[in-house]
């Protein structure tokens, strides 16, 4: 009964909804924003390396966009490509391609709102996010509410199921049980969740810049390795995307399915448009003290996820000889692929990338949930709960079957990405705003800030003492 409940949701939402939602909406915020995520593609890193003035009510940008990838960089990643390239046959890599690009554009929308809308929370940290958007710039709390709800039960719980999920199941093929692998993981989780945000931000400043950069040298090897064979395999990704070429091997294949599993998988890593990453990008003091600073932050955390990291993944199993099939899929697919390519010890690096990928997701994913607690005024007992809930889900997950977690947070996910998609096509006037005032003061050769005061037509639910 769940399993048909949960399928007929993601019929919905992902044969319907999102598939052209998401497209739509990235297309709508590349164009209206005048392709935002090519032209200022390189303001992306000058706003990450920014510490601005210190400000103890916040983190810096460098931490926002650690914890943002925490959550973005998980087996997603991993196993999500390698299910794509099952499904969707290589071509599919081409549709996450255009997801992520288009995503950017979407990214720095809903990040650059979430800065806008932030308030200062019940201890003086900054709280943010699709909720306070919502609530302050739609004056719809109502639906603030529902999302936060939406929120606390995809990320929260489901995902974070997910990622123990894939870690045990990692680590089964060493001879772990699944059962201690939760319980160890569940673990080393509350140490890091039960030191609130700042310690998350401190853990993911140190583990995240250390996990993806090891992942891409092993990718960067593999293609120095194989350089002749690159052209050809970037080749046979696009002519499959659009059904120039049939896709082998035994994966399904096909223009629909390339593009359909591209999609999804490509949302489920990157995140963009779903409202996961704004609730981070609004606890960030901005360098510059602009909203759409910590746009062009989370815009990054866009392109590292999916052009970089995915096409890693996607990379090191198409130039390996291990063939998808229905029973060599998802993390089996790429232990196999890096087997190929590093012997033994390619086995040991998924086991050890998937476990520092999904671990960090987890204390990401806690970190918006907390957000989504604390919007709905949650005390400190509710956010007590919400990390011991975090903790059994995380056992729990790493004991389920793999079908029906990975559904479960589709259908979840779904339903974010909803909310969060009409709430920023509704408020994308203010965003045009908001850019059109950060490129006209670089242009002017300033260092842009946002003034409240010079903007009345946004200045509704803009909190004064935050935006002078």
């Amino acid at each position: 009964m769940l399993d048909a409940l949960i399928n007929f949701l993601n019929d919905i939402f992902w044969g319907y909804v999102l598939i052209y939602g998401l497209l739509a909406v990235g297309v709508y915020f590349t164009l209206r924003l005048r392709l935002i995520q090519i032209v200022h593609f390189f303001e992306m890193f000058r706003c990450v390396t920014g510490t601005g003035k210190p400000d103890a009510d916040g983190i810096s940008p460098l931490q926002a966009l650690s914890v943002s990838l925490a959550s973005r960089v998980g087996t997603g990643n991993i196993a999500g490509v390698a299910v794509a390239i099952t499904l969707g046959g290589p071509g599919a890599v081409f549709w996450m391609w255009v997801v992520a690009t288009l995503g950017m554009a979407t990214a720095y929308a809903e990040s650059a709102l979430a800065q806008l809308y932030k308030v200062h929370g019940p201890n003086g940290m900054y709280r943010g996010g699709p909720a306070y958007y919502i609530a302050r710039g739609l004056g719809m709390p109502w639906l603030a509410a529902l999302f936060s709800v939406c929120l606390i039960l995809s990320f929260g719980l489901v995902f974070n199921a997910v990622q123990s999920n894939a870690i045990a199941e990692a680590w089964q093929a060493f001879g772990v049980s699944k059962l201690w692998t939760g319980l160890a993981l569940a673990a080393v989780t509350a140490v890091i969740i039960f030191g609130g945000i700042p310690q998350i931000a401190r853990a993911a400043e140190w583990i995240v810049p250390f996990m993806a950069g090891a992942y891409l040298l092993a990718a960067a090897i593999v293609v120095a390795v194989n350089l002749a064979e690159v052209p050809g395999i970037l080749a046979h990704i696009v002519r499959q995307a659009f059904g120039l070429e049939p896709a082998v091997g035994g994966v399904a294949g096909g223009v629909a399915a390339a593009m359909l599993n591209g999609v999804k998988r490509g949302l489920f890593s990157n995140e963009a448009g779903m409202g996961s990453a704004p609730n981070i990008a609004a606890v960030a003091r901005p360098d510059p003290h602009h909203p759409s600073a910590q746009g062009f932050v989370q815009a990054l955390g866009v392109f590292i996820d999916t052009i970089l990291v995915c096409t890693a993944t996607a990379v090191m199993i198409l130039l390996s000889g291990a063939i998808p099939s229905p029973d060599l899929t998802g993390t089996a697919l790429t232990q196999a692929a890096l087997a190929e390519h590093f012997g033994p010890f390619g086995l040991w690096f998924v086991a050890i990338a998937i476990l520092l990928f999904a671990f960090t997701s987890i204390i990401g994913n806690y970190a918006y949930a907390e957000n989504a607690v604390i919007y709905l005024g949650g005390g400190m007992i509710a956010v007590l709960a919400m990390r011991l809930a975090t903790c059994a889900m995380v056992i729990w997950g790493a004991q389920q079957a793999v079908s029906t977690v990975f559904n479960a947070a589709d259908a979840s996910m779904g339903l974010m990405a909803t909310i969060n998609l009409i709430a920023i096509v509704a408020l994308s006037g203010t965003v045009a705003i908001l850019t059109r005032d950060y490129v006209a003061q670089r242009r002017a050769g300033l260092d842009p800030e946002f003034r409240r005061s010079e903007h009345p037509g946004i200045a509704r639910g803009v909190d004064p003492n935050i935006w002078q």
